[in-house]
């Protein structure tokens, strides 16, 4: 059969995408043809927010028209969380829960036997399956982790992704020296809460970094840490990664809320003065490190005093860049039980939209900083049609940078002046 994937959300949802991929191309069928109508469609769902489920639902929409004859498989966080939501729209042909999606061959051979929905309930999932991308040679998703033993008063992902659990050291060594092998030249580490890694296995996520950095290639290559838990990122990870051969400066740190009073009502690990302790000392080890930070908005209990020890907390920070999440309530969460003021929704955005606008002053300020300085980028396979063609790829310390198309120099690390 000609497939086509559709993958929604994080970069862990990427590197499962591209493994089932992998799994069906081995089996003889072929990737559709650009512009063609592929035969079967799978889209790998996101549930984060109610705005990432109505991004699924009319993903489904659209792929039922442009493959009006495909068998349409829905899998991933949303199909998990809602399995039967998903299999009333009338696009869809099977839904599959996050354990079954990994035995996606055995359904595309055997269709007319198989039920329409197939997911297991998530407590009782217990099984790790390994993955990394393929799909774009540069960078390469590894996931070395899965589930969130957290429980946050906000969140639904312990409930559509399970238990923290992972793969041993030595089966994601293996799995990283064939990324490499296959023309990979960046390793993104990712999961759901990787500092949690070696929760199933006894081992330490430090032990791990320290496995990925002697990986054998012949060629040289870079690793990035993606979201890492502020309580969970280590003085001896940060120590480490300023020293280590291969680990890019680059941080990505969930902050969600700048006031102590909220991170208690989210069931947060940390509180404000750890996440500065935490921000500085890898500003003082590593000055030209990258640090993105995870901000939520409008969620209920933000009061406007909240609100602005927010602000303040935020724009203190030596951070780079702002990822921002507006709150949506989600069924099944500890927080609607709560007896809290609720944030309308337009104040909601306007919190947003602040937010947004600081954290574009942090970006531009981080990279004027850097300007005149020599980096190392890795250049990317996608071409950027401009009045002259550009190439782009990122800095060490993940800044954007672009240059005159070279064909040559795609998939190579490069020192530049930014």
């Amino acid at each position: 059969m000609t497939i086509r994937f559709f993958t929604l959300g994080c970069k862990l949802n990427f590197a499962e995408s591209s493994y089932l991929g992998k799994l069906l191309l081995a089996k003889g069928h072929t990737r559709a043809k650009a512009g063609e109508p592929a035969e079967l469609c799978i889209v790998n769902t996101c549930t984060v927010t109610d705005t990432a489920d109505q991004k699924d639902r009319q993903a489904i929409h659209r792929i039922r028209r442009e493959n009006p004859n495909a068998i349409i498989v829905v899998t991933g966080c949303y199909a998990q969380l809602q399995p039967q939501t998903i299999a009333s729209m009338p696009e869809v042909d099977y839904v599959l829960g996050q354990d079954e999606k990994f035995a996606i061959t055995d359904l595309v051979e055997r269709l007319e036997t198989q039920p329409s929905v197939q997911a297991t309930p998530i407590r009782e999932l217990n099984t790790y399956h390994g993955a990394w991308s393929k799909d774009d040679r540069t960078r390469c998703f590894l996931k070395v982790q899965d589930g969130c033993n957290y429980f946050c008063t906000y969140c639904t992902i312990p409930m559509a992704r399970g238990k923290s659990r992972n793969g041993s050291i030595a089966s994601i060594v293996e799995q990283a020296t064939e990324a490499l092998m296959s023309g990979a030249k960046e390793l993104v580490l990712t999961g759901v809460n990787i500092g949690d890694f070696g929760h199933s296995t006894g081992e330490r996520f430090i032990d791990l970094l320290q496995a990925l950095d002697r990986l054998p290639s012949a060629s040289p290559y870079r690793i990035r840490i993606s979201s890492c838990e502020p309580n969970l990122l280590s003085d001896g990870i940060i120590e480490f990664v300023a020293h280590s051969q291969h680990f890019a400066p680059h941080f990505h740190i969930p902050l969600q809320s700048g006031s102590d009073t909220v991170l208690k009502i989210m069931h947060r690990h940390y509180d404000t003065a750890l996440f500065r302790e935490r921000v500085e000392h890898i500003k003082r080890i590593m000055p030209k490190a990258f640090i993105g930070v995870d901000c939520m908005v409008g969620v209920r209990g933000e009061t406007e005093e909240c609100w602005q020890e927010y602000v303040r907390f935020v724009e203190s920070l030596p951070v780079s860049q702002l990822h921002v999440f507006t709150y949506s309530e989600r069924a099944n969460t500890r927080m609607l039980d709560m007896d809290l003021p609720v944030v309308p929704m337009p104040e909601r955005h306007r919190r947003s939209q602040l937010l947004h606008e600081i954290s574009e002053a942090k970006t531009k300020a981080f990279y004027a900083e850097h300007k005149g300085e020599e980096a190392t980028v890795l250049w990317e396979a996608k071409r950027i049609n401009a009045p002259q063609p550009l190439m782009s790829g990122f800095t060490e310390n993940y800044i954007r940078v672009t240059a005159p198309y070279d064909r040559a120099k795609i998939n190579t690390f490069e020192q530049v002046i930014i």
